[in-house]
């Protein structure tokens, strides 16, 4: 027992070393495992991956690492640029009318829903950029699979919560922030997003994950 807690404590403590940017926000509400939560403008690197939610993950994850770690041309030059990783890295289901079949996710409502996560065959998966960075200043990538993008200042519903991302376990926190935002009578204005904050080797019960709602103002 106590090496497994010199374990925990080490592992916690490397995590603490290799702690990373992430987004700016304000905590308008707080309840339990939920948040309401004020977000500044930023700016994400994003693609758009086919496949089951696991295959486009890491398809999409491979696709915009790439890009950080060099595959890019700083502006005004044609030497690359690395760009330090940030959390989390986001994975959402396509919100657009699907040509799949008739289970599929027909409209914004639907999308909303926890029965996306294992319906849906398109996702956008998305790299958070630094906070020094403007669009301007940002390398290029090389892969036009990337797109740079501002994302305007928001408001984001959000439920906390650790251990391995399964389907059932995904929708399970969808569905109870869904619930969450009626029971306030708040109003999404787009599908959920997975967010993930530590790499695979983190133990699943010292995993940050997150299910995101983005709220109409």
């Amino acid at each position: 027992m106590r090496l497994l807690f010199c374990f925990l404590g080490g592992l916690m403590a490397m995590n603490a070393a290799l702690a990373i940017e992430e987004p700016k926000y304000k905590v308008l509400n707080q309840d339990a495992g939920f948040e309401l939560r004020q977000y500044a403008p930023l700016i994400v690197a994003e693609t758009w991956v086919d496949g089951d939610m696991d295959a486009a993950s890491n398809k999409g994850f491979r696709v915009i690492a790439d890009y950080i770690f060099g595959n890019n041309k700083a502006p005004q030059s044609t030497q690359s640029s690395k760009i330090a990783m940030t959390a989390p890295v986001t994975l959402a289901p396509d919100a657009q009318p699907l040509k799949l079949d008739m289970t599929a996710p027909v409209s914004l409502q639907a999308a909303v829903e926890a029965s996306t996560w294992v319906q849906t065959q398109r996702w956008r998966v998305q790299f958070v950029m630094p906070d020094k960075y403007t669009l301007e200043s940002l390398p290029i990538p090389n892969n036009g699979a990337v797109k740079l993008r501002e994302v305007s200042a928001k408001t984001v519903a959000v439920a906390k919560y650790s251990g391995l991302n399964t389907d059932s376990r995904i929708r399970k926190e969808t569905q109870a922030l869904t619930d969450w935002v009626q029971a306030r009578k708040l109003v999404p204005s787009g599908p959920p997003q997975l967010a993930r904050y530590d790499p695979p080797w983190v133990l699943p019960m010292l995993r940050r994950n997150e299910i995101q709602l983005e709220i109409k103002e």
